[in-house]
């Protein structure tokens, strides 16, 4: 009875579309904490839009309307099994609260100026989806790794792709900068082709046109690993210089 009246009350105050649900930090990924701890099925409980990895740094994790894929470091991309483990994903229940068509982004840089542009507030979160048709995009998936190695090292050789003319939607988040202890400050956005056939965490693209929808967050929800690597985990350093590393690797330089 209890989870019918919290069910009905988050209808009616919209509460699920306007909440992340977390696995683990962004520090215990710098860290190398890859343990798998929450299943690929629970995650999707949670939200339908979202991203992430998966145990042992096995790829990147893209969650679009309901179903989880890995887009993995030989270029493949498959539908995750829901017993498949991730140390960390950030997932939302999306419905859009602003959107906006925007026109002529030559850089990612370009397409984080316009969504800064449209976001109410430098102190919340906002999960975003945009879809089109992309002149260029360079993705990147991690290879896997041995649990212990940290994230700026693991990612050091991971696999570049880039595709021309290429259909498809942007998933991801911005998170302000007094979340960094647990998030990926700033911009983080993973893509997956409309055949499903090609994704990966985005480093650069360029577009004609792109359908921007925004979701403001006023909740986040954190799963807390119960790993004994996680527990015993040293977590108070200051991530934000290695995430930056691990999350520009293969970035194209601007002039």
């Amino acid at each position: 009875m209890s989870h019918i009246v919290q069910a009905a009350l988050a209808d009616s105050l919209d509460i699920d579309h306007h909440s992340i649900f977390q696995v683990s930090t962004s520090g215990a990924l710098v860290k190398g904490l890859y343990q798998g701890c929450v299943s690929v099925a629970d995650l999707r409980r949670q939200g339908d839009l979202g991203l992430g990895t998966f145990e042992d740094l096995d790829g990147e994790m893209i969650l679009i309307d309901g179903r989880c894929y890995q887009a993995r470091s030989d270029g493949s991309v498959v539908e995750a099994d829901d017993s498949a483990l991730t140390p960390f994903a950030t997932v939302v229940n999306f419905a859009a609260d602003y959107v906006e068509g925007i026109a002529d982004i030559a850089t990612y840089e370009a397409l984080t100026a316009e969504i800064d542009r449209m976001r109410k507030s430098d102190n919340a979160f906002v999960s975003i989806r945009a879809t089109g048709t992309f002149r260029s995009i360079r993705l990147r998936a991690a290879c896997k790794s041995e649990s212990g190695v940290d994230l700026v090292a693991a990612t050091a050789g991971q696999s570049l792709f880039d595709f021309s003319d290429i259909a498809g939607t942007l998933v991801g988040f911005w998170s302000p900068p007094y979340s960094k202890s647990i998030s990926i400050t700033g911009h983080h956005m993973h893509f997956i082709s409309a055949d499903r056939k090609h994704g990966g965490h985005v480093l650069d693209l360029s577009t004609d046109a792109l359908f921007v929808e925004l979701n403001d967050v006023n909740e986040v929800r954190l799963a807390i690993p119960e790993t004994s690597a996680f527990l015993g985990a040293d977590l108070t350093g200051d991530t934000t210089e290695a995430l930056d590393i691990a999350e520009g690797h293969g970035r194209v330089a601007k002039p």
